[in-house]
């Protein structure tokens, strides 16, 4: 397989992102002497010539919506191409196999740090194994977990991706900024319950070396980003590295800004930081604060609280760095009081504008192998497994719940093609969950009151799964 375009190389969506995972597998397969295609289905047409010359393809599904992008894309190639080998690697890949790979949909997945078995399975194919049994490989022959030896270190090759311009970007002070993005971890130390990289790292993270990261970036540049986003899980899993990396960043660009996404314990536990990330051009932090009920916090093993989330937010307003929390609002945990509990939270504290209105329509996901699975208490919330939708069914114990989560997302969903304020959709939000429990849901007085609002920094598309 060292033709070119005998290895076809797919990312269908990384969050608006230039695809690293693409980019340094690119790099890996370059330097053992293949002669990958890569193909960002996001932005470009994968055509049936580059289907039909395919012996060996990798679709990278990093997340969720990758991953039910990537299913119809496995299904074309293998219409229009059966003899193709089909594999998918990167986070999801593992949690959902079982059902890709009994419906022939795919050959084999590949989780954790996938780069070391993906390039052992292309020799053994390339040597005429036809059923490979690959450490770190699972197939329909070879049952396998994730792969947890640190992976090959590599320059990831980003010449053949389309150019940074046609991927999301800063908007900040009025004006769009070219954006890349890196990441200086893979993996992470916290166990979230609810969170897809437990069930694969089990509470370990594995970091890039500081060379290869700002080597990377240095090349995002010369590409003209103006701004880069750390893509780590948590940025603060190990802070000396990451420290280490913005210091040498900012030393060599003074003006590139950048974002990552913190942990709210490691906010407060490593708040003597904070000031120098704003020297350093911290634009602003993403962190995974889910809800303010107590209950929920607790059952998805967050390690913070309702007090904590109110503290980070002043220790980052003290900073001067904005805090852009992702919520999950809607899970058997919830009710509907703390869910509008959590909305007079944003409006009384004057922080809509730091919540993409995406997140308060975000409904949990139960995919298998999922931490919530194990737990010990009763679960008669929890219906059957819908392998072709990736999650186990659940339902509210609060019907009205499950009816005000359709209608947030088809609401938002409407906010966003149509590029309404963020402040006028929150207030259209609330307005719904008034309703939902048969209170006064006139908001117009509370919406005057608030006024406008700000413009914070923020990518031009929003953080989600």
């Amino acid at each position: 397989m060292r033709l070119s375009g005998e290895i076809l190389l797919i990312s269908c969506y990384e969050l608006g992102h230039q695809p690293l995972h693409l980019a340094t597998l690119q790099s890996l397969l370059n330097r053992a002497g293949y002669l990958p295609l890569p193909v960002d289905t996001a932005l470009e047409t994968l055509n049936d010539e580059a289907i039909a010359g395919a012996r060996f393809v990798a679709l990278s599904v990093p997340m969720h919506t990758a991953l039910r992008l990537g299913e119809q894309v496995a299904r074309r190639i293998r219409e229009r191409n059966p003899q193709a080998f089909i594999c998918l690697y990167g986070l999801y890949a593992l949690l959902n196999a079982d059902y890709l790979l009994q419906n022939t949909i795919i050959d084999a997945a590949l989780g954790g740090e996938y780069e070391e078995p993906l390039l052992a399975l292309i020799n053994a194919l390339e040597r005429g194994d036809a059923q490979p049994s690959t450490p770190g490989v699972k197939t329909r022959w070879r049952e396998s977990g994730p792969w947890m030896q640190r992976a090959p270190v590599v320059l990831p090759d980003r010449a053949r991706l389309p150019t940074l311009a046609r991927y999301a970007h800063l908007e900040m002070d009025g004006e769009a900024v070219l954006a890349g993005y890196s990441e200086t971890t893979r993996g992470c130390k916290h166990t979230c319950r609810h969170c897809p990289i437990t069930p694969v790292y089990h509470g370990r993270f594995f970091a890039f070396p500081a060379e290869i990261v700002l080597s990377d970036i240095r090349a995002q540049v010369a590409q003209g980003a103006r701004h880069i986003t750390f893509g780590d899980p948590d940025f603060f899993n190990g802070p000396t590295h990451a420290m280490r990396i913005v210091r040498a960043l900012h030393q060599e660009f003074p003006t590139l800004t950048f974002d990552a996404t913190i942990k709210i314990e490691h906010l407060l536990m490593h708040q003597r930081l904070l000031p120098e990330l704003r020297e350093l051009g911290c634009a602003f932090v993403v962190s995974a604060v889910e809800s303010l009920n107590g209950d929920v916090l607790m059952h998805l093993a967050k390690d913070h609280s309702r007090d904590d989330v109110v503290r980070a937010f002043a220790l980052m307003a003290e900073a001067g760095i904005p805090l852009r929390p992702s919520l999950l609002p809607f899970s058997p945990w919830e009710t509907l009081e703390s869910y509008l509990d959590l909305l007079t939270f944003f409006e009384e504290h004057h922080l809509i504008e730091h919540v993409d209105p995406v997140h308060f329509s975000i409904r949990l996901l139960l995919p298998p192998g999922s931490s919530l699975l194990e737990t010990p208490e009763e679960k008669p919330w929890l219906g059957e497994l819908d392998a072709a939708a990736y999650t186990y069914r659940w339902r509210h114990p609060d019907p009205r719940m499950d009816s005000l989560q359709r209608e947030i997302a088809a609401l938002v969903e409407q906010a966003q093609v149509s590029r309404q304020q963020p402040v006028v959709t929150f207030f259209q939000i609330k307005a719904l969950a008034l309703q939902a429990c048969g209170r006064l849901a006139n908001t117009a007085r509370a919406r005057k009151r608030y006024g406008q609002g700000k413009v914070l920094p923020h990518l031009s598309e929003s953080w989600f799964c």
